[in-house]
């Protein structure tokens, strides 16, 4: 008898350290306390990218332009006489115009096409590569109230096709004049501040987050950004 209670105490001394034991668990994995490191250690790039897609197309940035296109029209009268050649202005034989044009612009970037290759970690640090931006002109238009035009006697008014050719020249310099107007680089700035809440969220530093594009893109890459609606 005496070697059974014995044998009664030894187990629930047992027992007791084992609900010890689970109450200690519990209470340091319940506490709420849990390192960023810890929070990264599971593998959260699929969460990540699967709340990026949802953005899906993001308008980052919104532009209005306003340009203006002169031209001047000069007759002149040209030739060789005497085996000199000859380049007279003629009198009453002008034309100028001044047009201006509005224009709105808006960037664009497609968040669906984020992928795995478009994130790079290095041990604390995380860098987005952004998809390529893309770059809408939404609307343009002559403002016909402002117009300003001389015609010389001589001369006849300004064409319907003219003005249509002349609008098609403002459109292209607003479109040549792109990379100077910092829309990408707001594009990319406002795409930083819907990123970085996430990764925040998810227990990243802002300082160890960078938000790119896969390079810098001048004159010649516009072509390939830029999307026409109307």
């Amino acid at each position: 008898m005496k070697k059974f209670f014995i044998f009664l105490l030894v187990a629930f001394v047992v027992v007791i350290g084992v609900l010890m034991c689970q109450g200690t668990v519990v209470q340091e994995s319940g506490d709420g306390s849990q390192s960023s490191g810890d929070y990264r250690s599971v593998d959260s790039l699929p969460m990540l990218i699967t709340q990026i897609q949802k953005c899906s197309k993001l308008y980052t940035a919104e532009y209005r332009v306003h340009k203006i296109v002169t031209h001047d029209d000069v007759l002149r009268l040209k030739g060789t006489l005497l085996q000199r050649q000859f380049n007279i202005k003629l009198p009453l034989g002008d034309r100028k115009i001044a047009i201006p044009i509005d224009a709105k612009l808006k960037a664009w970037i497609d968040f669906s096409q984020i992928t795995e290759r478009n994130i790079e970690r290095r041990g604390d640090h995380i860098t987005i590569i952004l998809p390529d931006p893309q770059v809408t002109m939404t609307s343009s238009k002559i403002d016909q109230k402002h117009v300003k035009q001389y015609v010389a006697l001589a001369r006849s008014n300004f064409s319907d096709a003219e003005m249509s050719a002349y609008e098609q020249q403002g459109r292209a310099a607003i479109i040549n004049d792109i990379p100077n107007l910092g829309i990408l680089e707001t594009a990319q700035a406002n795409a930083a501040k819907v990123l970085v809440p996430m990764l925040t969220a998810m227990g990243y530093e802002e300082h160890q987050v960078t938000v790119a594009f896969r390079k810098h893109y001048d004159a010649t890459d516009i072509p390939n950004l830029i999307r026409m609606e109307e």
